[in-house]
């Protein structure tokens, strides 16, 4: 476990696995909203699978989530800002081309990289779909951001009347989690275009098949340059448990 200051004092933690005298390009995750790099990536087994593969593989802990700095201000916050911690952290690990990994929160940060960085050289986004385009990022008609930070928020769980922010709000309890950092990155969600006609890697979009983040990735893969697109089952959390899951990313970045 390693870490490193962000240009506005905070602080990021990431783990490496695989081999550094590896020639292939480096392979950096970015996970979802609420979980950490071990969460979405280790027990998913997408990082062993890709070390077994030969792969040097990098996965922060994005701000306000697992083991990294959490402040409450969400001018801290915003999908750009973890897209320049995610850069840096490339930068860091010297990193001549990589290859982008993203689900839900971290796919519009992994979006947001490849429309800025040349050095992407393939990239994988998941949990997400039109909203992308629509919206400019993750699909806040099916969950409005104000709802989620103010289920975050909350004193009593109880008296949070939207279905899909209690349940964000229990896991939230569940793991632990400092939920005036969460709030603060849901009041900092981005909302705004990104320039995907700049995104020069091919992209494999992962989307369940009854995730509502994910509605419509026809939308998606329409915007894109050289997308391709996987169907998983299940919703927004059981997608990461499709045995797809793994085999489509780690053949797609071969």
């Amino acid at each position: 476990m390693s870490r490193f200051q962000a240009q506005d004092g905070v602080e990021i933690h990431y783990e490496e696995w695989g081999s550094e005298t590896s020639a292939r390009p480096l392979v950096l995750l970015h996970h979802g909203f609420m979980a950490d790099a071990r969460l979405n990536w280790l027990h998913s087994g997408v990082v062993e699978a890709l070390v077994r593969a030969g792969r040097r593989v990098a996965a922060p802990d994005a701000r306000g989530h697992g083991r990294s700095g959490k402040p409450h201000d969400p001018a801290l916050y915003g999908e750009p800002t973890m897209a320049r911690d995610l850069l840096h952290l490339a930068d860091r690990l010297e990193a001549a081309s990589f290859d982008l990994v993203g689900y839900s929160m971290g796919a519009i940060v992994c979006l947001l990289a490849a429309s800025q960085d040349v050095r992407v050289r393939r990239l994988v986004v998941g949990g997400v779909g039109a909203g992308v385009v629509e919206l400019g990022g993750v699909d806040t008609r099916t969950l409005p951001n104000l709802e989620l930070a103010a289920a975050l928020e909350a004193e009593d769980p109880a008296a949070i009347s939207h279905p899909a922010a209690a349940q964000f709000r229990a896991f939230a309890d569940a793991v632990g989690a400092d939920r005036k950092a969460l709030a603060a990155q849901a009041r900092a969600v981005h909302a705004s275009k990104i320039p995907l006609d700049r995104i020069q890697a091919p992209t494999l979009i992962l989307a369940g098949d009854v995730d509502p983040l994910a509605a419509r990735p026809e939308v998606l893969l329409q915007s894109l340059r050289d997308a391709r697109l996987q169907h998983l089952s299940g919703d927004h959390m059981r997608a990461l448990a499709d045995p797809r899951l793994v085999p489509a990313i780690v053949g797609f970045l071969d």
